[in-house]
């Protein structure tokens, strides 16, 4: 019994310190395929993307390495309880013969077999065991690791090691794997329990945005919304509450019926005589500015009824914007869970930001009524559709250095980021 016990506590240890997940992938909506997924972590500023049919294998270190071993290694163990199958992952840090075997909490050994390791990934699957607690051991020239698994299954089979293969290959180069998803592989990423991650899944002119801290296996599920504006330009979306946004910052040049929406020529021009300007303008009239941080526009062309948004979306009210930030926790902290991580687009601090919703707010800067771009990766400013009197309409700003969003009056002849929200 006193064996147990420890066995118990050694192998909650070991759980406490390094979670291994399975996360896959579902759509719903304009379509139930998911052809691909971005996964970033947030948190480590690490990023990869895998096929929508692929398991995404959140792994951290499972095994405890002897005081034999100094070579920069690891036994990876998942899924970690297993029921059926339990895959064993390691790099040898020599090549060469090495014995794996698999032990029960007495001692005795169930399982084992002596196969050719080169220097370089290696898997092995292990079947056919019951419930309990086992030591996994990979004995090598010079080297020996161990990790400790646990069986919640009850199988009748013969316990059984088989080799997978020699080595893990890039996301482009991936074996295929037979399942219920079809041709899938699993695809690892270094974790750690508390990390952020954001996944961006395509589907044809779909895209949708998901963040999650898993701390289980589970399947992430994507809701697909068309979102295409009048330049045939499709935005990834976001469900935060109960709001659905668009992603990113609105780029369209044109209307929804095709007209163009006008700019002025040279950019830098003048509008302050003008009543009713219906304009839009790429930061420093620079085209390559309009890919990322989308478009600036006046308060008049985001109001016109032939609609800047995609077809089924508009423009948010002040109300509508004041339902996010409340949602989020206030105006004084929302704005860095809507903000992108990192200094890549915003300035050096980008203070609070940690993009927990997925909305990825960019700072697009302004441009003034009298030609002036300013205020680019420091901050970025969206119409609301709420007029506070005949020329002032409500907005919302984010700034680089503190997490707030600011409710702001702003000129209509100014030229600001818009985001869409989706009609109800």
């Amino acid at each position: 019994m006193k064996k147990i016990i420890l066995l118990f506590a050694i192998f909650c240890a070991l759980q406490a310190n390094a979670q291994n997940y399975l996360i896959n992938f579902t759509g719903s909506g304009a379509t139930t395929t998911v052809t691909t997924v971005k996964v970033e972590n947030l948190t480590k500023s690490t990023s990869l993307t895998l096929n929508g049919v692929d398991i995404l294998h959140l792994t951290v270190l499972t095994g405890v390495n002897t005081i034999e071993d100094n070579h920069s290694s690891e036994l990876k163990i998942y899924p970690n309880p297993m029921t059926d199958n339990s895959t064993f992952e390691i790099i040898p840090p020599i090549e060469g013969n090495a014995v794996i075997s698999v032990c029960d909490m007495t001692g005795k050994t169930i399982a084992q077999i002596q196969s050719y390791l080169e220097n370089s990934p290696q898997e092995f699957r292990l079947s056919g065991i019951k419930k309990g607690f086992y030591l996994i051991n990979f004995s090598g020239n010079n080297y020996k690791f161990s990790g400790k698994l646990l069986c919640n299954g009850e199988s009748n089979e013969t316990a059984k090691i088989e080799k997978l293969r020699n080595s893990v290959q890039a996301v482009d180069e991936k074996a295929g794997k037979t399942g219920s998803k079809g041709t899938l592989a699993t695809v690892d990423m270094a974790y750690t329990t508390g990390d952020r991650l954001k996944f961006t899944s395509n589907s044809g002119n779909y895209s949708t945005i998901v963040t999650d801290t898993p701390t289980q296996d589970k399947t992430i599920a994507f809701n697909f919304i068309a979102c295409t504006d009048g330049d045939n330009i499709n935005y990834p979306v976001v469900t935060i509450g109960s709001q659905v946004w668009m992603a990113e910052n609105l780029k369209a040049t044109k209307y929804q019926n095709g007209d163009l929406i006008g700019t002025t020529t040279p950019s830098t021009l003048d509008i302050s005589n003008e009543t009713t300007p219906k304009y839009h303008w790429a930061f420093n009239a620079n085209e390559s500015n309009a890919v990322t941080m989308g478009r600036l526009y006046t308060f008049y062309a985001i109001t016109d009824n032939r609609g800047v948004c995609p077809s089924g979306w508009h423009i948010p009210s002040d109300e509508e914007w004041t339902t996010l930030t409340t949602y989020l926790g206030g105006e004084p902290i929302a704005g860095g869970k809507l903000k992108e991580t990192g200094t890549t687009h915003w300035a050096s601090l980008n203070t609070g930001a940690t993009n927990e919703t997925g909305f990825t707010a960019l700072p697009g800067g302004l441009r003034s009524f009298d030609g002036y771009f300013l205020s680019f990766l420091n901050l970025g400013r969206w119409w609301s559709a709420t007029e506070a009197s005949s020329d002032i309409a409500y907005g919302r700003t984010m700034n680089y250095n503190n997490a707030n969003v600011y409710r702001n009056m702003l000129g209509e002849k100014d030229g600001n980021s818009v985001r869409c929200i989706k009609n109800n």
